[in-house]
């Protein structure tokens, strides 16, 4: 797991130039504090219901269409960590219980929740020919930070990880 950040998980630090400031890029059109919330616990089609929900958070938000080649990189990104996720969850975790998406100027925070015990890591050593293995390697490569929050009931976690904003 990550531990590059100097906040902790959920805070997503001050935002570019500080209070009053104009951000720039697609993310400044978000409204301040938006989550968007997809339910999937018992869902068929889990991963490409999470991916057609994110794809449409990605347009209302002004990340698609891309205006630019860095643009697509990040929405495509977002969407690949998006499925990585929940397929995570699908395959490990007794299934997803919720997707919560989160876009601020400076990251968009994709969270997954679930009812498993496990805790996710990327398969050590890498190894790049073998089927199976790398969801949890694309997220750290893709995401400027990632992590595991228990529920303080005991009963599951949540899986985040945040991609940055186009420039």
């Amino acid at each position: 797991m990550s531990t590059t950040r100097p906040y902790p998980p959920g805070d997503l630090g001050p935002e570019p130039g500080g209070a009053g400031a104009s951000a720039a890029g697609p993310a400044a059109a978000v409204p301040a504090g938006q989550i968007r919330r997809l339910r999937l616990a018992g869902t068929r089609g889990a991963v490409a219901r999470a991916r057609d929900f994110a794809r449409e958070a990605l347009h209302d938000w002004g990340w698609l269409p891309a205006a630019g080649a860095d643009q697509r990189a990040a929405a495509e990104d977002a969407l690949l960590v998006v499925s990585e996720l929940v397929t995570n969850a699908c395959l490990h975790a007794e299934g997803p219980e919720e997707l919560r998406l989160r876009c601020t100027a400076k990251v968009l925070r994709l969270e997954v929740s679930d009812l498993g015990a496990g805790a996710p890591a990327p398969r050590s050593p890498h190894r790049p020919g073998r089927p199976g293995g790398h969801g949890m390697f694309i997220v750290q490569r893709l995401c400027v930070d990632w992590g595991v929050v228990r529920h303080a009931d005991g009963a599951g976690k949540t899986v985040w990880a945040e991609v940055a904003a186009p420039a």
